[in-house]
Formats: C-alpha cells, structure tokens, sequence
C-alpha cells in the first residue's frame, strides 16, 4: 500500500480542441501533470463543436461540471482555457503565473480544510479509506473517481485548430461519484473491473464539498 505523497493543489483544465487560445494552457498542463504532488486533469468540454469541429474527447458531463463551480463561486464565469484551481478559484489556463498566485490564495484553506485520503488496489478491489473531520465539516462531500488518460494526441483536422496536433495530459473521461463523506472516518471497497481500463491510465479520486465546492482531499491510486 506504501506511502503516498501529499497532493498540494488540484488544477481542473476546462478546455477544447476548437478553441485557439487552449492549446498553450494544454502544454501548460503538461509540466503540472509531471508533478507529484500536484493534481492536474483535462477536462475537455462540448460546447465549441459547433464551430466546425467536434471535440473528440469531450463531455457534456465536463462542460456542466464547469457551469457547476461557475455558480457555486457565484461570478457565472464560464470560457475555454480556464483553470479552476483547488475547486474554489479560476485563472486563465495558459497563465502560468496566475495559475501559481491562484494556487498560493487557495493553499491555506484546502491545507486546513484537507481530510487525510488514501487509495489502493489489491488483486480484485480497488479500497478508499478517508479519514474523520477534527471539526464538524460545513455540508457533505462528494468523493468522486475518474479513469484518466495519461496523454492522447489529436490531429485536428477543422476548426480554429485546423492542421494541428494536440496533446492532451490526465484527460478525464467521466467523474464518477463513488461515496459521501459526512465527517466520519470511512472505507470504501469496490469492484475493481468495472473501474479498471485498458491503456495508460490513471486513476485519481477527489472529495469535494457538495458535489462543486472547495476540494478538501486528493489522491492517486497508488498501484
């Protein structure tokens, strides 16, 4: 089960193969997903299609995630590349230097909201086990695991990135809501195979409060 190593910050990349401006955010993305004690995911969205090309990797689910923190943080803010950082702030994506202020403003409260996790696999379940709140939290928390891919390449082939070949790290494919979390200490023992995919992936489980709030634990699955 060994050791796992702290996550310190969780970027969420809202971004799409028909929008311009994403792909330095997606390249961005790559230097943040080589760390380990940094969470970032790709989460490509749907609502570019209709500019001429379809986002072959995106979700609906991805782009009501993002419409979801833009009306827990209550500024509506909604556009492609955006970095939610944490589950409670937002820069543009292919801002590094705000991506980092984003994530020094944010560090104290998920620091001291943050509930110890850990994440594993035996032969045929894969175990959560979070620990309990020192205080009563504010609202139950959604505890969420995504099958991510590590890295795909696109050739776009219409569209504002005609002619390009993108990559794109940690993509998410689906979140999946596996557990509330209401304070209490708790272990959550699945089925493996259903979850478990072929190819270079990774799998991270995240706890959020409600199911858009601050993120209060991050984790990989340590294999």
């Amino acid at each position: 089960n060994g050791e796992q190593l702290q996550v310190s910050a969780v970027i969420e990349m809202f971004t799409s193969q028909g929008c311009s401006s994403c792909p330095p955010a997606d390249q961005l993305l790559e230097g943040y997903a080589k760390r380990r004690d940094v969470m970032a995911l790709s989460f490509p969205v749907d609502y570019w299609d209709y500019l001429g090309w379809t986002d072959t990797l995106a979700s609906a689910k991805n782009s009501e995630r993002q419409r979801a923190y833009a009306k827990s943080r209550g500024d509506g803010a909604v556009y492609t590349p955006q970095a939610v950082i944490n589950g409670s702030a937002h820069t543009v994506g292919s801002d590094r230097t705000q991506i980092e202020r984003q994530i020094a403003k944010t560090s104290m409260a998920f620091a001291e909201k943050r509930v110890p996790m850990r994440f594993w696999r035996t032969s045929s379940m894969i175990v959560v086990e979070v620990a309990s709140a020192n205080t009563p939290p504010a609202k139950e928390a959604t505890i969420w695991l995504a099958p991510v891919d590590e890295v795909v390449e696109v050739a776009v082939r219409r569209g504002e990135n005609h002619g390009k070949k993108l990559k794109y790290y940690n993509v998410v494919h689906e979140l999946m809501p596996i557990g509330v979390w209401n304070g209490k200490a708790m272990r959550i023992q699945l089925s493996a195979q259903p979850f478990l995919k072929p190819g270079n992936m990774r799998y991270p489980v995240l706890m959020q409060e409600g199911t858009s709030g601050p993120i209060i634990g991050a984790a990989w699955l340590g294999l």
